[in-house]
């Protein structure tokens, strides 16, 4: 055999000798992305100092009703019975009923909006100085205790999310922020009285938009409460970005 043979048989041993890779075998899958955090995966930004816009429902806000003014609320007999026994001459007594979480958003004033943490989303009031706390944490539950702004389940509603093809951008994201809240405290509807028990959820929608070079968020919110309404009584509440806070300024309700 000469040299040249005794080569190429050399080299076609060690070929098939040596393992290669086999037939249909794959490439072990890529690491598992974690999934983004409520704050990185926001939607809508929300954070910001805010004022409300009272473009509707002017006389039962900016001013306090006379007793016994209740149009457009839907009260059950219960619920009026409860409402005539508010008294204009005791209202500094009312204390912080009027600022409660079926109602605070419809309280003029301004508003600060912060991220606490990476799953809660923080509302901070100047009127009544009360403050919601977001919680997008699933795993969390209301604890027995009701409080006035009570407890805030949140998640986003996203539209146009998703990912993009092969070096291609993924799509711009847009939606809205569901609220569901739960063990409040009873409280006014409006500061005349109008009631809601603590047996009421209220669900709220909150959405960005933009008009004439100026943000805004508008807050639909739907208050059920089988012990004082007959229907849900659905209202929807503007408000304005603010430069900064130089003009939030809390005032305690108590």
């Amino acid at each position: 055999m000469n040299r040249l043979m005794m080569t190429a048989t050399i080299t076609l041993l060690l070929v098939l000798l040596v393992p290669g890779p086999r037939l249909g075998a794959q490439a072990p899958p890529a690491p598992a992305t974690p999934p983004q955090t409520p704050k990185a995966a926001a939607p809508i930004d929300l954070t910001g100092y805010w004022v409300s816009v009272v473009t509707e429902d002017w006389r039962w806000r900016m001013i306090v009703p006379p007793k016994g003014d209740y149009t457009s609320v839907p009260l059950n007999p219960a619920g009026r019975k409860a409402a005539d026994s508010w008294n204009a001459a005791t209202i500094s007594g009312d204390g912080c009923k009027p600022f409660g979480g079926a109602a605070i958003m419809r309280v003029p004033g301004r508003l600060r909006i912060t991220w606490d943490g990476e799953t809660v989303l923080k509302i901070e009031t100047d009127a009544g100085r009360q403050t919601r706390l977001l919680r997008f944490d699933k795993t969390q539950r209301p604890g027995s205790e009701r409080t006035w702004q009570g407890y805030s389940a949140a998640e986003w509603e996203t539209v146009g999310a998703g990912r993009g093809g092969r070096g291609a951008a993924a799509p711009p994201r847009d939606g809205s922020l569901k609220v569901v809240t739960t063990n409040m405290r009873t409280g006014f509807l409006r500061r005349n009285g109008v009631p809601y028990s603590e047996n009421a959820t209220m669900s709220e929608y909150f959405d960005r938009h933009a008009a004439y070079g100026t943000e805004w968020f508008t807050v639909t919110t739907t208050v059920d409460d089988p012990q004082y309404l007959t229907q849900p009584f659905i209202t929807s509440t503007h408000f304005k970005r603010e430069p900064d806070g130089t003009k939030f300024a809390p005032v305690a309700c108590e």
